[in-house]
């Protein structure tokens, strides 16, 4: 069993406590049956959302290991209002490595200037659990993580988190040993109303038609398929990204990431065809939100951020 500092009690309380005194409305979402409700705006601009990740080297944060100390930084309670006044976009999709604290002052305060700036989480993302490894109490870690964070979009508003696949050296992902444990992580989620999605992300861990199988073997709708348009081209090609993401849209729920171009480990640079990816999510149904994540990391995100939101609204 883990060992818990005194800190990390005391932060779990008080992110308990947050939790305990949420509106009404905050936890409107409860847990149901046929899983979770969100009523999702439809005009085109109001269905997008910015993340944080291509942002990241100006976002200050004891766990952003990719600040670039040499650009002008940002805390990540400001990042709401600069979508709003860069991009006329009301809902953000910030990375839990990019809050300076998880303490409840902070929590709060962030809460606060997102409501001030007149926009809205739509998910949270967070790193990697291991979720097969035979090591039980590596697996109670990551559970413990989820459910932590889970907690936390209570308090601020979203109906979501995305939770990242890690893997274990020498041991291949093991769709039983996910589901099982995958499964515990969504229950938890069912019983705050908030949906943990899994996102195509790793070559290795985070394969699509993985997630998927997984999915559908845990047979809860709180866990749910975060499409990502490009991820999956990497060591494939345009055809196999398309039938990925067709088939994580069958079971998204409130989130997709949009790129249109994507760089695979040995520098090639693949575009996507957003005509094409937006087509596939009209036809099945998704009713959620798109959130931009620019991906070149050598070019300007403020731009590339610009070019999907124009390309977004063009398809939308």
């Amino acid at each position: 069993m883990r060992n818990f500092s005194r800190r990390e009690f005391l932060g779990s309380l008080a992110i308990g406590s947050l939790v305990a005194g949420s509106s009404a409305a905050a936890l409107g979402r409860a847990a149901s049956v046929a899983g979770p409700h969100f009523d999702f705006p439809t005009a085109p601009r109001q269905r997008l959302a910015v993340t944080s990740y291509p942002f990241r080297e100006l976002i200050d944060s004891p766990t952003n290991q990719e600040r670039d100390k040499s650009k002008p930084g940002m805390d990540l309670k400001d990042f709401a209002a600069m979508v709003v006044r860069r991009f006329g976009v009301h809902n953000i999709n910030p990375l839990g490595a990019h809050f300076r604290s998880t303490d409840s002052g902070y929590l709060q305060e962030f809460r606060a200037a997102v409501a001030k700036a007149g926009s809205h989480l739509v998910d949270l993302g967070l790193g990697g659990g291991h979720f097969w490894d035979p090591e039980l109490s590596r697996v109670q870690a990551s559970i413990d993580y989820g459910k932590k964070w889970i907690d936390i979009a209570v308090v601020l508003g979203s109906p979501s988190v995305r939770q990242h696949l890690n893997g274990s050296p020498h041991v291949r992902p093991d769709v039983t040993r996910a589901a099982a444990n995958l499964g515990r992580l969504a229950d938890y989620g069912a019983t705050k109303g908030i949906a943990v999605n899994l996102e195509n992300d790793s070559l290795r861990n985070e394969d699509p038609f993985f997630i998927v199988e997984v999915i559908e073997k845990v047979g809860n709708p709180y866990l749910r398929a975060l499409p990502d348009f490009g991820n999956s081209i990497r060591g494939h090609d345009a055809a196999y990204n398309q039938r990925a993401v067709a088939k994580m849209f069958q079971h998204a729920f409130n989130m997709a990431h949009v790129k249109d171009t994507v760089a695979g480990d040995d520098g090639k640079l693949y575009k996507i065809d957003l005509a094409k990816m937006f087509a596939i999510a009209k036809a099945s149904g998704y009713r959620g939100y798109f959130s931009m994540e620019w991906e070149d990391s050598a070019g300007d995100p403020f731009y590339g951020t610009e070019r999907l939101i124009r390309e977004s609204l063009r398809y939308l």
